[in-house]
């Protein structure tokens, strides 16, 4: 595939940053639509994205220069080379810094807290296609090989830096897994979008959002290497699926009955 997109000389744009970066820039437009659907403040709602993703940035690449510590005292340049590294357990402690950063500004912009999340499910959902869409060009999270009929739609991946940059064998005939994950995101966000006006109460949306993703991301790690993903339970699961069991149960939890309504917090008048 194409890890690296083009170059300007001696500057490589990677395939996998750009993609992401579109799926950034898709998501935090679109919430700017879908936010005005419950009638939440657009401009909040546009910091909040924008905290959430410096802070899952930050908490991701800290997290690396942590694990790496030693090995980064001795060679100061690898630095440079951190934004080029994705693994799975580097993308659930940015999700866990995001979702924690969204949630304390939230609070402290008196957002209602399951209307935001709502209204963001759609756009993170898309944004997560486009990241997965990276993911199949850079060779991050690759699959395994395919059998029988799934070998005709089967990726190859022979650019040296898809081996070195995500660690994806060359010459070999994997599942393009990453592309059957962006679909599932994909209609994920295109029913959430379409549905948002009319939940029943608020937090359906991000509860669906939370048991799409769990399936999604269940499902699709039967077709990926397992190396790196960790196991659990003895390896009847890997860390992900562990992950993603976790996702369906708060998703069900989030569509449970509650028995008052959603009531937006606001400002004492004088």
């Amino acid at each position: 595939m194409y890890p690296v997109l083009f170059h300007f000389g001696s500057i490589l744009v990677p395939a996998y940053g750009a993609s992401t970066a579109v799926g950034v820039l898709l998501t935090l437009f679109l919430a700017q639509r879908t936010a005005r659907v419950p009638g939440l403040d657009a401009g909040k709602v546009w910091n909040l994205c924008v905290v959430a993703l410096f802070a899952a940035l930050i908490g991701s690449r800290l997290l690396l220069v942590l694990l790496n510590l030693g090995d980064l005292r001795q060679h100061p340049m690898w630095m440079l080379g951190l934004a080029m590294i994705h693994h799975p357990l580097l993308e659930g402690f940015g999700v866990l810094a995001a979702a924690a950063a969204a949630f304390s500004y939230g609070r402290w912009q008196r957002l209602p807290l399951w209307s935001t999340a709502d209204a963001l499910a759609g756009p993170v959902a898309l944004g997560l296609a486009f990241e997965q869409l990276g993911a199949l060009l850079a060779g991050s999270g690759y699959g395994i090989e395919p059998r029988g009929i799934a070998a005709h739609w089967s990726v190859t991946y022979t650019h040296v830096l898809a081996a070195r940059w995500s660690g994806a064998p060359l010459g070999v005939p994997v599942h393009p897994v990453q592309a059957y994950a962006a679909l599932a995101f994909l209609t994920l966000s295109i029913f959430l979008l379409f549905w948002l006006p009319y939940w029943r109460q608020p937090g359906d949306g991000f509860g669906l959002f939370l048991l799409g993703v769990g399936i999604a991301v269940f499902v699709t790690e039967f077709w990926r290497d397992p190396e790196g993903r960790g196991t659990v339970f003895g390896g009847v699961l890997n860390g992900p699926q562990a992950a993603a069991v976790v996702l369906v149960v708060t998703g069900g939890l989030a569509l449970l009955e509650r028995k008052r309504p959603e009531v937006k917090d606001e400002a004492p008048n004088d």
